[in-house]
């Protein structure tokens, strides 16, 4: 098992430093489906995401790799989730190596270690499942909804209080201002 690194230290100086995981569950009328997530602790980007019907290793595995695609992280990187089977199986490990990551786990049972990913899924709860009429009717749909939330909303226009009241992407642009009027 990996040891805490982050510590609820939840502030970092540029993107890619620390990468924030977790899992939680969204029912349908079919029943119910899994949704993981990887945030980027600089900006709460969501930088990766799968939604499955099980939660098996791969569901995660899926997320890593569409953040790693999209995102290409150097060495170092810090990956923080909880000690669930999926995150400490052999399969995600190697693949943390393969980039490069350090691991980086909550202790047992504390949620409050992983208290920027439990925040992005109680937002989704409030914005998106709550909002809702009726269950989605299946896993597909479940898809496109948080899909849609997370790509046109949560990443693009949702203000955060910890980012000054811009987006994710808003935040990040700034930040390459920033970075290259520095260079």
């Amino acid at each position: 098992m990996a040891e805490n690194l982050l510590d609820r230290k939840f502030d970092t100086s540029a993107p890619n430093q620390v990468w924030v995981g977790d899992i939680t569950y969204l029912a349908t009328k079919t029943g119910w489906v899994y949704l993981v997530v990887l945030l980027d602790l600089f900006s709460r980007k969501v930088v990766g995401w799968s939604l499955q019907q099980h939660m098996q290793t791969e569901l995660c595995l899926q997320a890593l790799h569409q953040a790693v695609a999209t995102r290409r992280p150097g060495p170092g990187l810090v990956h923080h989730s909880d000690r669930g089977s999926q995150y400490t199986s052999d399969d995600y490990q190697a693949a943390l190596e393969a980039i490069g990551a350090i691991p980086s786990m909550s202790r047992k049972g504390n949620c409050w270690d992983n208290a920027v990913a439990e925040s992005f899924f109680g937002t989704l709860e409030q914005e998106l499942v709550l909002q809702q009429e009726e269950l989605w009717p299946d896993e597909a749909a479940a898809r496109a909804a948080v899909g849609e939330y997370i790509h046109r909303f949560y990443n693009q226009r949702r203000r955060h209080s910890t980012l000054g009241q811009l987006s994710p992407v808003q935040f990040e642009a700034a930040h390459r201002v920033v970075e290259a009027a520095a260079a």
